[in-house]
């Protein structure tokens, strides 16, 4: 069975250009500072890239000298704002006649039919009906409006009235009320009337907040030596090897290469660390004991000890003593001898001039290094509106009934955001607007689409459904233009391709300083010790995995928390996974790079052949005129290459790439490569040894693919040269064209190419372990990776 489309719903997974109402319009009437509405059309640039909506925000202060119940002789006072069918009420306090709330009640505009506001406060009663206090009443033409940046409304105490409206002897509270917009600094915090149904401990999941990522370091330790090693073998000399934890993470260093008291290693072993410091490294020191191994000895050491440097100078031994296992309360009186005590030499440091890698380079939305002093002035600003999504799928089933109460999470460098829940609706608007700034341009932004599971408050198993995400590259963005489109939300499932939704945004990528962006692409995409003293790539994949975790977990003790299924789908966790499909996908990317050089080849055979004469003459002419003035070969190729960037400047990309379900062979999968892989790993699908063979054959295919992957990437960015798809590097590379052109041409052959070679054959004194300024440059040119799924 084939998960092949139909022809009419190919439109479906391609992106749309939307015209959205943008900016603050306010409507006509009132006066402003008075009440009702202000009497201009007034566009501010507060909220300018998402739809203005209108919402009646009531803040509940705090009230006093409220009366008594004569029976119990106390008050146990809340305060419930209603207004038509809905109704928001604060916690209630116990044996209070003073209370204080500080609590913010939000009305859609949109869903309000009702002419009065009602304010009540009553008395909370665990066996009876709730008592009425009193109660403020508003009309909704004599509520003003508020428009920032104006300073927010202040409050005014108002006496509490009785049922019949007369004013009650005793009884106050403090209370603001305005009409505003999603601007308001009270956005945030307020409780929603959309989300009126959620109770407990849900009502935080469903607001909207910002999270900063954990600062991450590379600890690195190198183990040097230990002196003093004893065994409980005293007849046998110990062959004993380190091992290293911290948090999760356990590295061991190699078995000593001879049996010795006095074993040296020197192995450096590198681990993820997060701010603040919460985990202690752990050391210990085992012997190999024929087939068991056994402790020697036991040291926990604190990161705080550690220094902290920003480049690769050396860093100071230090010994530390162990302690020997088994010493301790167990031993009784013993504990307090003096014990001969094994040490170990350590050489350890927290190294902050590493970008600490948490998402995979292709996708990469931040290269600072972790050090602050290193950082680097910012060349733009971000700025997204999150509008709306259209046409969503149920997630869940709720009273007989599919519902989604939808999200959308954005990451880009440390921050993510997360908008606020839209209960039970298909097509929820979200309305909200975020800006970051921007370090380097060749950076990607992920949105994703999730179903909130989590509404009833209790922590339970259930994990939050993806919807579908999205990634915007910063590079392919014209500067200071907003673009708004609507982006298809696609997921592959194990029953294949399905498109579960639209997400519409609006985002503008603003310059600060064009000549630092510029710059920016001579420079090394990540800082100088990834080239200096690298990694290597096996230690990249762990350490990645590792930060990755890291920062789910943290992210996922914030109140409310991010989870860690969202943060792993927006780090694309299991994209070194092996996958068919991909492997396909990568293939047929290669060969869509050779098709340039196949369709050459052909053309040549066709002039060859004289198909065409009078492009056969023409080459004949070209080849004669080349032969006699050979030092017209070079100017004639940049020339050539020159003609084409313009000329391809007509049919430049005008709208940001999106998934693309071809490139990604995602239409038509069959279902046992699905099967495959949604596969569990290790694998579920066979007896031991199938298992045990299926899975080491996936690791390998998986390193293939990536590798596959790397050619096809870097074929496409030699593409991304005059394709304008990242339009300030094209023009770059054809004003770099036609200088090259104009020099090569007054400049005699004899001259470059003696020049070229001393170049290359330069004495290794005069060359730089940092990238060469044309190896910077082609790195940061965009692939089609972007559009991989």
């Amino acid at each position: 069975m084939s998960s092949k489309p139909a022809a009419g719903n190919q439109d479906d997974y391609k992106i749309k250009e939307t015209k959205p109402q943008l900016g603050e319009r306010w409507p006509h009437g009132g006066i402003r500072g008075g009440s009702g509405w202000i009497s201009s059309d007034r566009v501010t640039s507060t909220y300018d890239l998402v739809e203005q909506m209108y919402y009646l925000y009531v803040r509940v202060v705090k009230a006093r000298d409220l009366p008594i119940n004569p029976i119990t002789a106390t008050c146990d006072p809340y305060v419930e704002v209603k207004l038509g069918n809905y109704k928001g009420k604060t916690q209630h306090f116990e044996k209070r006649t003073y209370a204080e709330w500080k609590q913010v009640f939000a009305f859609s505009k949109d869903k309000i039919q009702s002419t009065v506001l009602e304010v009540f406060v009553k008395d909370k009663d665990m066996i009876a009906r709730d008592d009425y206090l009193g109660k403020v009443v508003f009309d909704m033409n004599e509520v003003p409006t508020r428009v920032p940046p104006d300073s927010p409304l202040a409050p005014q105490w108002y006496r509490l009235e009785d049922r019949r409206g007369d004013k009650k002897s005793k009884g106050e509270i403090m209370l603001a009320v305005w009409m505003g917009t999603q601007a308001d600094e009270a956005f945030s915090e307020a409780w929603h009337s959309d989300a009126a149904t959620v109770q407990g401990e849900g009502v935080y999941s469903v607001r909207s907040k910002v999270y900063v990522s954990p600062k991450l370091w590379y600890l690195r330790v190198n183990v040097i030596e230990a002196h003093d090693v004893e065994s409980q073998d005293k007849s046998q000399p110990p062959q004993v090897f380190v091992k290293a934890q911290l948090g999760n993470q356990i590295l061991k260093t190699k078995l000593s290469a001879t049996k010795t008291t006095n074993p040296l290693w020197n192995e450096d072993l590198v681990f993820v660390a997060a701010e603040p410091f919460e985990e202690s490294l752990v050391l210990t020191l085992e012997n190999k004991a024929g087939s068991k191994e056994e402790t020697v000895g036991r040291i926990v050491l604190p990161l705080t000890v550690f220094e902290k440097r920003l480049d690769h100078r050396a860093v100071h031994s230090r010994w530390f003593n162990l302690e020997q296992f088994g010493f301790g309360m167990l031993e009784g009186e013993r504990r307090m001898e003096q014990k001969f005590s094994t040490r170990i030499h350590l050489r350890a440091s927290l190294d902050g001039g590493y970008h600490v890698l948490d998402e995979s380079t292709m996708y990469i939305s931040d290269i600072r290094p972790t050090a602050r002093q290193l950082w680097k002035k910012a060349i733009g600003i971000l700025e997204i509106g999150i509008l709306s999504a259209q046409g969503l799928q149920g997630m869940k089933t709720k009273d007989g009934k599919k519902t989604t109460d939808a999200y959308c999470v954005a990451k880009y460098g440390l921050k993510w955001v997360r908008t606020r829940t839209i209960l039970d609706n298909f097509n929820p608007k979200w309305n909200e607007q975020y800006t970051w700034e921007v370090y380097d341009p060749c950076t990607v932004v992920t949105l994703g689409v999730f179903d909130n599971a989590h509404l009833g408050g209790e922590p339970g198993t259930a994990k939050d459904s993806r919807i579908g995400k999205i990634r915007i590259r910063l590079s392919t963005l014209e500067t200071d233009r907003i673009y708004t489109h609507s982006y298809p939300l696609l997921v592959l499932q194990p029953s294949g391709l399905k498109k579960t939704g639209e997400l519409q945004l609006a985002f503008r990528f603003t310059c600060l300083s064009l000549s630092n962006m510029i710059y920016l692409y001579s420079q090394p995409l990540l800082p100088k010790m990834h080239y200096q003293h690298p990694l290597t790539i096996h230690q990249l994949d762990s350490l990645r995995y590792q930060a990755m975790n890291i920062v789910a977990i943290r992210l996922g003790r914030a109140e409310p928390p991010l989870r860690k299924e969202v943060v792993e789908y927006m780090l694309d966790v299991d994209s070194h996974m092996w996958s068919m499909r991909r492997s396909k996908a990568n293939f047929f990317r290669i060969v869509s790079v050779f098709s340039g050089a196949i369709s050459m080849s052909k053309w040549l055979g066709d002039v060859s052949n004289w198909k065409n004469p009078i492009t056969t003459i023409l080459v004949h002419i070209l080849f004669f005129i080349l032969v006699c003035f050979p030092e017209l070969i070079l100017p004639t190729v940049f020339l050539y290459m020159f003609l084409i960037g313009i000329w391809n400047f007509r049919s430049r990309p005008r709208h940001p790439l999106h998934m693309d379900t071809k490139l990604s062979w995602a239409e038509a999968v069959p279902p046992d490569e699905l099967d495959e892989e949604f596969d569990t790993f290790p694998s579920s699908k066979a007896q031991d040894i199938t298992k045990m063979r299926y899975d080491r054959l996936r690791s390998v295919a998986g390193r293939i693919q990536t590798v596959v992957g790397d050619i096809a990437t870097q074929g496409e960015r030699f593409q991304a040269l005059l394709s304008w798809r990242d339009p300030r590097a094209t023009c770059l590379f054809v004003v770099f064209c036609l200088l090259v052109a104009v020099a090569l041409y007054v400049t005699p052959v004899k001259i470059v190419v003696l020049v070229a070679g001393l170049f290359v054959l330069r004495h290794p004194r005069f060359r730089s372990k940092m990238p060469s300024v044309p190896s910077n440059f082609f790195r940061r040119l965009p692939s089609r990776a972007d559009s991989m799924m």
